[in-house]
């Protein structure tokens, strides 16, 4: 029997489009006038649903962001996990994240302008930062089988929690010193320019740098 998950069925996609629709509407809501100035019945205005749809799927306006923030976490994951296993660690944790925080395209800037936006409104508002801590717990915890896929089972369980927690928090740490920036979605002080460096200090003592000839350095 095949293994592969079964693919999500047309309501399981109306559902997930309409959690999007209003996770855009209070990102851009939250972005411009602030969590505290902004209502779930002005974001379900926003994204053409019913309050009752909008309580339907969330229980707060702050949990609204949720789906959006879990977007870009699937991304960099799902990157990650197309590296074949073996691939020396820490060139294959770079490659995912200067990837995912790239932007090549202007709906991938606007992607990071927008999570900019959303993190500078959660400074003043702990019920939003919740949402987004619980988002990197989340993917931390997803992150775990994709390390010890790709270390090919070659490292303890303890490794790879911890392999996973630091390449998490890199990407947080990045995005949350970035927002609170001018630096452009580019370049130096970007976010992809951040989180290599919060990779190369968190991963100092599990991953090192690789090698001129490609090979993994770790002893």
């Amino acid at each position: 029997m095949s293994t592969e998950p079964s693919p999500p069925s047309l309501t399981e996609r109306r559902k997930a489009a309409t959690q999007l629709d209003i996770a855009h509407a209070a990102a851009e809501l939250f972005a411009t006038r602030g969590p505290e100035a902004t209502t779930a019945e002005e974001i379900a205005r926003r994204a053409g649903v019913a309050l009752r749809t909008f309580y339907r799927y969330f229980r707060s306006k702050q949990d609204a962001v949720g789906p959006l923030l879990t977007v870009g976490a699937d991304q960099w994951r799902a990157l990650l996990a197309e590296t074949p296993p073996g691939t020396a660690l820490g060139p294959a944790l770079r490659d995912a994240v200067e990837r995912s925080l790239a932007t090549p395209d202007r709906r991938a800037t606007e992607a990071l302008l927008r999570t900019r936006g959303l993190l500078r409104a959660a400074a003043d508002d702990p019920a939003l930062r919740a949402v987004w801590y619980r988002v990197n717990q989340e993917s931390e915890e997803l992150l775990v089988p994709v390390i010890a896929r790709l270390t090919d089972g070659r490292r303890d369980p303890l490794d790879v929690r911890l392999v996973a927690a630091a390449a998490t928090d890199a990407i947080r740490i990045a995005l949350e010193v970035w927002s609170a920036t001018e630096a452009a979605t580019e370049g130096p002080g970007s976010p992809a320019d951040l989180a290599v460096r919060c990779l190369r200090h968190l991963l100092g003592g599990l991953v090192t740098a690789r090698d001129e000839d490609g090979t993994d350095r770790r002893h």
